[in-house]
């Protein structure tokens, strides 16, 4: 089987590259941490492959963080401190998986590359 994670980014905020690295980040590993420790080592020894993909708003990440948990997947929405470029709260990021490419396709499908 195939694994893989998808890192969900808000395209509204307009985030520097950087901080949009960071939140990518900070996605990919707390999503990690919630995963099945036997899917994440499958996943490991295939390459831990990474899919980025935009999402146009706050509601929309969300709606993807709720469909992602609905589906048994492991998920994880990030929200900002807010110390540098962003308001304290801000809802920037989710990741999912890993789970199955396809598990993360029936999700994700339509969503376009970051």
């Amino acid at each position: 089987m195939v694994y893989k994670q998808a890192i969900l980014i808000r395209n509204d905020l307009k985030l520097p590259k950087g901080k949009m690295a960071a939140q990518a980040s900070h996605a990919s590993v707390d999503a990690v941490l919630k995963a099945d420790k036997k899917i994440v080592s499958e996943w490991q020894s295939c390459g831990m492959a990474k899919i980025v993909l935009k999402v146009a708003s706050e509601k929309t990440l969300v709606k993807f963080f709720q469909l992602a948990k609905d589906n048994g997947l492991a998920a994880s929405l990030i929200t900002d401190a807010g110390k540098t470029v962003i308001a304290p709260g801000t809802k920037t990021a989710v990741g999912i998986g890993p789970a199955s490419e396809e598990e993360i396709d029936i999700i994700t499908k339509d969503l376009q590359l970051m």
